[in-house]
């Protein structure tokens, strides 16, 4: 865990996956200004913050929260989203295993 904000880190991966940190203080509805308080670690970053990180340095949130130094909060699954997701999946493998059944019988006719 970075005990402040690991800039070196967040320029590395900013480079790697070809996005300016002008592209970064948009995604997050920051000014640059704002953004450069981040990386001298004179702005904490909230949860929602991390979330949009993650998503867009294609990185765990946990491991984005523990790059933006000590405080940084981990946001937790909302629970609702998460049943929603989880029915969703459960639609999915049903779906896929009645198109398997089609597709056996169609095979053998």
């Amino acid at each position: 865990m970075a005990l402040f904000f690991d800039a070196a880190w967040f320029n590395a991966r900013l480079a790697a996956l070809n996005l300016s940190t002008d592209d970064l203080a948009h995604a997050l509805g920051l000014s640059a200004q704002d953004l450069a308080l981040v990386f001298k670690d004179q702005r904490e970053v909230d949860a929602r913050e991390v979330e949009i990180l993650a998503l867009l340095l294609k990185a765990d949130p946990v491991e984005i929260a523990n790059r933006c130094g000590i405080s940084t909060p981990v946001p937790q699954p909302r629970l609702a989203e998460q049943a929603r997701i989880d029915a969703l999946e459960r639609k999915v493998a049903l779906l896929e295993a009645r198109l398997m059944a089609l597709e056996a019988q169609s095979l053998l006719r």
